[in-house]
């Protein structure tokens, strides 16, 4: 009865124990995690909802505004590309960036028109323009940011070439087929500039903040390229090769090989960075060819398959924050419902489609392993050291104007390249006592104290001394955990 009843607890000098008896007690961790993960993952999903919305708002303005000027579905493709890229280039941010974009896009307009021209008329012509427009502006990132911005946006329109490389305006629009190119790409600019800035005026996207300083680019050496020439000539090779087994085996199918070989080396941070975006490119790849296999089966040609085509690419931009694969499966949807599964039956176009994206990530995979490559460790190191190069900046007591600013963006840049290498440890971790990814990891652990301190004013010396500690243990691999732990602990106390 007293058991039931409940007694008046005695002090202990032990630590208490709960009944057990108490199955909601004991439920209470389980709950609270699962909270905690679904608060997490919300959280992780609203801001990009809203750049998601305003993105694809953007895209669908351009579209209803280009369809009377030019019919047909090249031009409608190209505004849907123009708008994607140019929301995530942000080159519409600010005035320059504006009038930037206003003189470039008309012209990689016309480019891409030509060289899809010459694709069509003289293939091989036709894929060495491709080639060199593809690969030229990953060495531009070599100059800056602006460069990098400005190549991404020579880059992304050649990608329509690859969806629908035959498609042209139709008869009856209001301007003349030269000139759709040029009109699309200024009325996606318009609608990408306005559209965002409504987003920020209603407080849906943050304000502009000049964008920070990217880490420069070692300087080229005699025997060693830099490495966005490595890239470069990766991206030239994969390319390359992609082309020659597309046309020499694959016919009129070739496009999807060279679109994976271009996907996977696209973004190169070093051999395991496209091996691990090869992987997820196959298997969001293959989801998505199966998903659209299955969709167009019951929508049928028309509205219904464009409407799932912009759905599709709504969930792409929404959802490559989370991960990768998730917008190679979307845009691998929206691809082949793009194209369609018309004059071969479906099932055998799924695997032909299969087997043609599983030939570009190999592709891809081998031009970074074997071409100039670049080792993903090195990378993670020089982004390791651009964050603590940023900290010890911030903590510094001679800087002028102090802000965790800088210690943040590099700190973000840091994590895109620590993602292969979290993804390798869930698979190495019984093989390999050091994992890269616990580096990252030590220094992601560090940014709650190290702002608070940056914030504050605070310059502690030992703290300073951990930076420098940990600045110089980037040499010796044995000793960087342990030093990036100090550091933790040093700016926590």
């Amino acid at each position: 009865m007293d058991r039931a009843v409940g007694r008046k607890p005695v002090a202990r000098s032990g630590p208490t124990i709960a009944a057990p008896s108490s199955p909601v007690t004991r439920m209470k961790p389980g709950l609270s995690a699962w909270l905690g993960a679904a608060r997490a993952t919300a959280a992780a999903l609203l801001p990009p909802l809203a750049e998601a919305v305003t993105t694809m708002l953007a895209a669908l303005a351009t579209l209803l505004c280009t369809l009377p000027l030019a019919p047909g579905r090249g031009p409608a493709v190209l505004a849907v590309v123009l708008s994607l890229s140019l929301s995530r280039s942000q080159l519409d941010r600010d005035l320059r960036g504006r009038l930037e974009a206003a003189l470039a896009l008309p012209l990689v307009g016309l480019v891409a028109v030509g060289v899809g021209l010459l694709l069509r008329h003289a293939p091989w012509l036709g894929a060495a323009a491709f080639v060199a427009g593809m690969s030229v502006p990953v060495w531009l990132r070599r100059f800056g940011p602006l460069a990098r911005r400005a190549g991404a946006l020579v880059a992304l329109p050649f990608v329509t070439l690859l969806t629908v490389p035959h498609a042209r305006a139709e008869p009856g629009g209001l301007l003349p087929a030269p000139l759709a190119p040029v009109a699309v790409a200024l009325l996606a600019l318009l609608w990408v500039s306005l559209c965002h800035a409504l987003a920020r005026r209603l407080r849906l996207l943050p304000r502009v903040r000049p964008p920070e300083p990217a880490p420069a680019a070692a300087r080229e050496g005699t025997l060693r390229p830099a490495a966005s020439t490595r890239m470069a000539i990766q991206m030239a090779v994969a390319l390359a090769a992609s082309f020659a087994v597309g046309y020499l085996c694959f016919a009129e199918r070739w496009s999807w090989i060279v679109l994976t070989a271009f996907i996977v080396n696209s973004g190169n941070r070093g051999r395991l960075d496209v091996a691990h975006k090869s992987g997820l490119r196959v298997l969001g790849a293959a989801a998505g060819t199966v998903l659209a296999l299955t969709l167009s089966l019951h929508a049928g040609a028309g509205w219904p398959t464009a409407a799932l085509i912009l759905a599709a690419l709504f969930l792409g931009v929404w959802l490559r924050p989370l991960g990768y694969a998730w917008w190679a499966l979307f845009v691998t949807l929206a691809l082949a419902l793009l194209q369609g599964f018309a004059g071969a039956p479906p099932a055998a176009l799924l695997w032909q489609r299969l087997e043609e994206i599983v030939i570009g990530a190999l592709i891809g995979v081998a031009a970074a392993w074997f071409v100039l490559p670049v080792r993903s460790t090195d990378m993670l190191r020089r982004r390791l050291a651009d964050a603590l190069a940023a900290l010890a900046e911030a903590l510094d007591p001679a800087t002028a104007s102090r802000s965790p600013a800088g210690f943040v963006a590099a700190l973000e840049r840091l994590q895109q390249a620590a993602r292969p290498f979290r993804s390798a440890r869930l698979l190495t971790r019984r093989l390999r006592r050091r994992q890269p990814a616990d580096w990252a990891d030590a220094l992601a652990a560090c940014r709650a104290d190290a702002v608070r301190l940056i914030e504050q004013g605070a310059t502690p010396g030992r703290a300073r001394q951990a930076v420098g500690q940990a600045r110089r243990a980037l040499r010796e691999p044995e000793r960087l955990l342990p030093a990036l732990q100090e550091l933790r602990r040093a700016l926590a106390g």
